[in-house]
């Protein structure tokens, strides 16, 4: 008999994430982006708001919010850039911080990021900068930001050395999640963000992971509960780790599994692969650098193809690029120390091996091997 997500009734689930200076709630529930201005007076007063959001999103969400917002009696406006991790540059940051001043925002503002994982980061960093810092609302409208980019306060850009790696830790006041914005999103973008989902049981709950390939076809066609159910454990399983562990200095490193390799992949495509599929191979490939090891479980890396391959990211993509191009992107990741890149490694589907650290060196010939490998297909 197949087991289903285990989907709670349609009430708001509330998440606490505790921070080193109080806490915030991560909000998933149906429906709730008709709630916003509501939840704004509630989790994050202020004089005025400014919602950041690409071109995209703007047109499918951000319009009506402000829209509702100031039918609600709040001082909204809309600040845009346009759609995909090539805005997610210092030069859109500094675009949108002097939009905010030429509006006039004060201290007294709050800077609401409603869009994908892009929008979080970008406008997160925008928020924790401005004025030195002002209280950011994240409103994730894509999986990927639901179910991992909103949780735990990250914000950055990307620049010309790697992915991330300008920014700074800031939390949010309240994230808002609402699951039926993902009935907008394509097929293959519903399924980038369900490898987070997949990294979320693949290190912390192996009845999660199963529970989710079971899942998959109801997730990729977008079935709202299923959703919902999906994006609530997630969350649970990320507060868990960064209320232990703000500032990634321990325990939440285990969240960088597949990451060393999979940013890598993204950066060395130049973004073309998207965040999900670049994950997805960088955890079969980090698994199988672990079994090669003898600190992972055989058979890991296959069952993670086999899970992933439910969602279309089975195989590493193929890339027109040398090996020492992705090694190079690995030295500078930001868990590399000394120009040596670090990586999270599996006992086994859902526990992260952690006796000597919850990251660790590899002997470079070994990663070599297993990135050329899977360059010349033998992934």
């Amino acid at each position: 008999m197949k087991r289903r997500l285990r989907s709670a009734p349609d009430a708001v689930g509330a998440v606490p994430v505790r921070t080193g200076t109080g806490s915030y709630p991560v909000l998933v529930g149906l429906g709730l982006l008709e709630r916003i201005p509501e939840l704004l007076c509630e989790y994050a007063p202020g004089h005025r708001y400014a919602l950041i959001s690409d071109d995209h999103v703007a047109s499918l969400y951000a319009e009506s919010v402000v829209a509702s917002c100031t039918d609600a009696g709040l001082d909204a406006g809309l600040f845009t850039f346009p759609q995909g991790e090539a805005s997610k540059t210092r030069k859109q940051w500094s675009i949108l911080t002097d939009a905010l001043l030429d509006a006039g925002i004060r201290r007294d503002g709050v800077v609401v990021a409603l869009g994908g994982g892009v929008t979080g980061d970008l406008g997160g960093f925008v928020a924790a900068t401005y004025l030195r810092g002002i209280p950011v609302v994240q409103v994730p409208t894509s999986l990927v930001a639901m179910i991992d980019a909103s949780v735990g306060g990250k914000t950055a850009v990307d620049v010309r050395a790697g992915k991330n790696l300008v920014g700074a830790f800031h939390p949010p006041r309240v994230v808002v999640a609402d699951p039926l914005a993902i009935g907008t999103l394509p097929v293959h973008e519903r399924a980038q963000g369900l490898a987070e989902a997949i990294k979320h049981g693949a290190i912390l709950d192996s009845r999660y992971f199963d529970d989710l390939s079971e899942a998959a076809d109801g997730l990729l066609a977008g079935d709202a509960r299923a959703t919902r159910a999906a994006v609530l454990r997630s969350v649970e399983l990320k507060a868990r780790v960064v209320t232990e562990d703000e500032h990634e200095e321990g325990f939440r490193q285990i969240l960088n599994f597949g990451h060393t390799i999979g940013h890598a992949i993204e950066a060395a495509s130049s973004y073309s692969v998207g965040h999900g599929m670049a994950i997805a191979a960088g955890m079969i490939l980090e698994a199988r650098l672990g079994e090669r090891l003898g600190v992972t479980e055989t058979g890991t890396s296959e069952r993670l193809s086999r899970a992933l391959s439910r969602f279309g990211m089975g195989a590493v993509p193929r890339l027109d690029v040398g090996i020492d191009e992705i090694l190079g992107y690995m030295g500078v990741d930001k868990k590399a120390r000394q120009g040596r890149a670090r990586f999270v490694f599996l006992r086994s589907v859902g526990s992260v091996r952690g006796d000597d650290g919850w990251s660790s060196e590899a002997p470079p010939a070994e990663v070599s091997r297993v990135v050329e490998e899977a360059l010349r297909g033998g992934a």
